[in-house]
């Protein structure tokens, strides 16, 4: 079993010659969802964003000897602590990628901490990684269930959707973005009529959305991802929820849940993404080579793979170390202008902050490929979207 856990997607290190064999080395592990719920949004397509920023950082030639391995944390803490800790004590890991499942990034983070390496957390969206559980090594990169609720959660109120109700993933990450959610709504006017917790992950939320259904609310929340999405959509359109009325909230959508229940079943549907592969040429371009490679279109958290490792390369460059503490102290005095995400900065507590932006799926007839999905609807700005920095996680001043 353990051997199989252990499978690694390997990328040979990076040396230009012998020239260069005072170099830094560099490992790196992308731990994720490679066999379930979340693989679309993450896996396999991590990796292939993450050999991306190697090649264009030219690591090679600027004295970085990078290797890159995987493993599938199969959405369990226990499972992905034990390759944390084995990659960190056994393989020489220096920094560890994306790790969507916001209860395992939880344990990662504390144990990355410890082993003085860097977290830079691409999949996860609790903000309790920059907050409750801030670390001085922890890099929260690309969304967070506060900006998420600041994105679709206030549009849907504004626009008259003042009665929620909401199908809760049972762990970490659907908690922490119900109660995100339900502040968005109330602080604009609007109520909260119940919760459901669900397990995770779940196939049949059937009695759950009878319950959402059966308390008159004008929107059901749904706080929860990858998978268990796509079915309570698929589910609640075959219940003819929709069509009496109500509206479905997906609090977190990705481009490759969109494509996977088309856009017939997801016309209207708002959401809210740090990035979107047809926004401007760069991320065109950038894109074409990422799905010439994987396949698919890239979600916001491969493109955020890339470009949290892209800010590490650099930051390492600079300190001449992978020392865990210098390389996210240099993170976070360092002005990034990334390709794909814009002008970002990095915060103190290791909340990175970038614009947000709301999206709505387009109609059949509006779309003209397989994935021209959505239309833009406003930007958010870093500064509306997250939450304000706790002084207690302000690691810059410690």
């Amino acid at each position: 079993m353990m051997k199989k856990l252990a499978l690694t997607t390997a990328l040979g290190a990076l040396v230009a010659g012998a020239g260069y064999a005072q170099g830094i080395d560099v490992k790196l592990g992308v731990l994720n969802d490679r066999s379930g719920v979340y693989a679309d949004l993450s896996g396999e397509g991590s990796v292939v964003a993450a050999r991306m920023a190697v090649e264009d950082f030219k690591a090679a030639d600027k004295g970085l000897n990078v290797e890159i391995i995987s493993a599938d944390h199969q959405n369990k803490p226990d499972i992905g602590s034990s390759i944390a800790n084995r990659w960190y004590d056994e393989e020489g890991v220096n920094a560890i990628l994306d790790v969507p499942t916001s209860s395992v990034a939880l344990a990662v983070a504390d144990i990355t901490a410890e082993k003085n390496g860097v977290l830079i957390d691409s999949g996860a969206g609790s903000t309790a990684l920059t907050r409750e559980q801030c670390r001085p090594t922890t890099i929260h990169w690309t969304y967070d269930t506060a900006a998420l609720a600041n994105g679709t959660g206030a549009a849907m109120t504004n626009a008259g959707g003042k009665k929620w109700f909401f199908l809760t993933a049972d762990y970490a990450f659907g908690h922490s973005l119900q109660e995100n959610t339900a502040a968005v709504v109330e602080e604009n006017g609007g109520e909260v009529l119940g919760t459901v917790d669900v397990p995770f992950p779940a196939n049949d939320f059937s009695s759950f959305l009878l319950q959402a259904q059966g308390s008159g609310a004008d929107v059901i929340g749904l706080a929860n991802a990858g998978g268990d999405t796509v079915n309570a959509i698929k589910q609640a359109s075959e219940f003819g929820i929709t069509q009496a009325g109500q509206k479905l909230a997906a609090l977190l959508f990705f481009v490759t849940d969109v494509h996977a229940l088309g856009a017939q079943t997801a016309q209207g549907l708002s959401l809210t993404e740090a990035f979107y592969w047809d926004q401007n040429d760069t991320t065109r371009a950038w894109s074409k080579r990422f799905m010439d490679t994987h396949g698919a279109q890239p979600t916001m958290v491969q493109a955020g793979v890339y470009s949290g490792t892209m800010a590490y390369l650099a930051a390492v460059e600079a300190v001449g170390s992978t020392d865990g503490k210098a390389v996210a102290a240099k993170m976070k005095e360092t002005e990034i202008d990334d390709p794909l995400f814009g002008k970002v900065t990095v915060r103190g507590d290791g909340r990175a902050i970038h614009d947000m932006y709301l999206f709505e799926v387009k109609s059949p007839d509006q779309s003209t490929g397989e994935w021209d999905l959505y239309n833009q609807i406003s930007t958010i700005s870093g500064e509306d979207a997250f939450l304000p920095m706790l002084d207690e996680c302000d690691f810059t001043k410690q």
